[in-house]
């Protein structure tokens, strides 16, 4: 597949760039997309959820109505989980949700969720994107130029660039990563890509084989 290189100005530079077919128009594996996506987002949580058991919550444990004769059930402490105030019973302890999975799933979700993107034709090629200075009106008349101010965006670069990573993180619907973090749910969840041309290189070195 060959894409025109665009200038960050939104003109043609003339030239043309081949995707790896290797990367770019591999078959989807969805599964492993699944997978790989599930363990991102279950890496994220923080698995600090807890609620008070009996034994934790601080009260009295005098009996506080006797045993018999009342006409109603039997009943100890105020800690009961019967009683506003009381323990919770079986509630959230904290856990981890990390869970491993494979290098060669993970490289094939990324490649699988690349290869969506480029039949969809929902990605960009541009051969730089610098900023003079931390602007977010910058990087915003970038994505205008680009036809992607309205559209949710995944901008690749290269290399870290402070300039650009600090004047997009004000935009919402935009968001700017090297390659060599590239996820494959950062890739799903935006409509199209913007890959830095120096950033196909970086991806052919970690993903292809």
């Amino acid at each position: 597949m060959e894409l025109i290189v665009k200038q960050s100005s939104g003109s043609d530079t003339g030239r043309k760039v081949t995707l790896n077919e290797e990367i770019f128009g591999a078959e989807p594996n969805d599964h492993a997309i699944y997978l790989d996506v599930k363990q991102f987002l279950a890496n994220q949580r923080q698995g600090t959820h807890k609620s008070k058991e009996r034994n934790e919550v601080h009260g009295t444990t005098k009996k506080f109505k006797r045993q018999k004769g009342t006409g109603g059930a039997r009943s100890g402490s105020r800690k009961s989980p019967l009683y506003v105030g009381g323990g919770r019973v079986f509630g959230p302890e904290p856990r981890d949700y990390t869970f491993k999975l494979n290098k060669k799933v993970k490289i094939l979700a990324r490649i699988s969720a690349l290869s969506h993107k480029a039949k969809a034709n929902n990605i960009t090629i541009v051969d730089d994107i610098s900023l003079q200075a931390i602007k977010t009106k910058d990087y915003a008349q970038v994505l205008k130029n680009l036809e992607l101010n309205n559209k949710k965006t995944l901008v690749v670069l290269p290399a870290s660039n402070k300039n650009v990573y600090l004047s997009s993180r004000n935009l919402e619907g935009t968001k700017v990563v090297t390659a060599s973090d590239l996820n494959t749910y950062d890739i799903l969840n935006a409509q199209n890509l913007v890959l830095v041309e120096g950033a196909l290189t970086v991806i052919e070195k970690t993903l292809a084989k």
